[in-house]
């Protein structure tokens, strides 16, 4: 990373971070059901129907994870 201008220096560094933010991301390993993860709700793509239900379940699983981690 050897820029003479700033910008594309700065550029760069973007692009690095957004690369690695979704290399990093959690990501969903259910499949489509039709149906929202969290409220069994009908939905036509995605895995959640609202922002709060994908919200809710991942605070659940947070939880689930937590207290599997204290059980050791």
């Amino acid at each position: 990373m050897t820029h003479p201008d700033p910008i594309d220096a700065a550029s760069e560094l973007e692009l690095q971070m957004i690369e690695l933010a979704l290399a990093y991301r959690p990501r969903v390993t259910a499949m489509f059901t039709g149906k929202c993860l969290w409220c069994d709700e009908p939905i036509d793509k995605g895995h959640y129907c609202a922002p709060e239900c994908r919200s809710d379940h991942e605070k659940e699983l947070r939880a689930i994870k937590h207290r599997r981690a204290n059980e050791n």
